[in-house]
């Protein structure tokens, strides 16, 4: 599957600000399963330094300074991504979720030395005895590691509503526990929090998701937005993918931008600036499916 994928941001200030310097985490990162074949960011007014670079996550990342004095920030970022489906598996196939566990505590190899990162707490991720009093359902012994994290992709799906009203990126999870709502971003949170409760490595994956109007309905301008799920360490299979906001694992409708321990490491765009006031965030973001040539 081939997308184009507009994400424009804009910030306007009441008062000037005179100088600002931001991380931009816009570009989507390539793996396996997905190729970026074009990507451009357009920004207003132009940074007075640009320099691009991966951050210690491995993702594609730009720092960008702007030096003059703006009421309003635009920053505009447009990409080409082709997305392949990942491997078919079964999920009673992978070892049992003790056995991850074990190698991760070990951490002999290359490649759980590198999961190791995403086991531990951050900040937006802490684990605490009612998380992990939530999860042992799931998590029975001896269960497929896979298998008990489908499960609970389930539970989270059927036990938290979605209510973009009831949280923002300062609530903790221990809020999101007690009130049962919240959006993609807290519940691919809980998921994390929930399989290092276990000892396994699970990190966050910022992205985008292809949504489709009611039939009928012309898809509207704007009408996507960003999206979060759950990447997990697998040792027979790598990292498989869990999106708990949707109950599924990812597949050709989901493309990632960044992978990091939680939102903060990955923020579409963060940073600081010297004056500004107050401001406000509008953002707007279209995923429309291509045709591949000859289809």
């Amino acid at each position: 599957m081939i997308f184009d994928i507009s994400h424009r941001t804009s910030y306007r200030y009441s008062a000037p600000v005179s100088q600002s310097h931001h991380i931009l985490h816009l570009a989507p990162r390539p793996h396996a399963n997905q190729t970026v074949s074009r990507h451009s960011v357009l920004i207003d007014p132009a940074p007075a330094a640009k320099a691009d670079m991966t951050d210690d996550f491995g993702n594609p990342a730009s720092v960008i300074t702007i030096e003059q004095d703006h009421h309003e920030l635009i920053i505009h970022a447009r990409s080409t991504v082709e997305v392949q489906p990942p491997k078919a598996f079964q999920p009673a196939a992978s070892g049992a979720w003790e056995n991850a566990a074990a190698i991760l505590r070990a951490n002999l190899g290359a490649e759980s030395f590198d999961a190791v990162q995403y086991s531990c707490p951050s900040r937006f991720v802490r684990v605490t005895r009612d998380i992990h009093k939530y999860a042992r359902a799931s998590f029975t012994e001896h269960r497929p590691l896979i298998d008990a994290a489908l499960d609970l992709t389930r539970r989270i799906h059927s036990d938290f509503a979605y209510d973009s009203t009831a949280t923002d990126i300062a609530t903790p999870l221990e809020e999101v526990m007690r009130m049962r709502r919240g959006v993609c971003q807290d519940f691919a949170h809980l998921q994390i929090a929930c399989l290092r409760s276990f000892g396994l490595s699970a990190r966050y994956v910022s992205g985008y998701l292809l949504t489709r109007p009611p039939p009928g309905r012309e898809k509207l301008v704007g009408s996507d937005a960003s999206h979060a799920w759950v990447s997990l360490w697998v040792p027979e299979l790598g990292w498989a993918d869990f999106d708990p906001t949707n109950n599924l694992m990812p597949s050709t409708d989901h493309i990632t931008l960044a992978y990091g321990r939680d939102y903060q490491d990955v923020s579409p765009v963060s940073g600081v600036l010297l004056g500004g006031g107050e401001h406000t965030v509008t953002v707007a973001v279209d995923v429309n499916p291509v045709l591949a040539p000859g289809a």
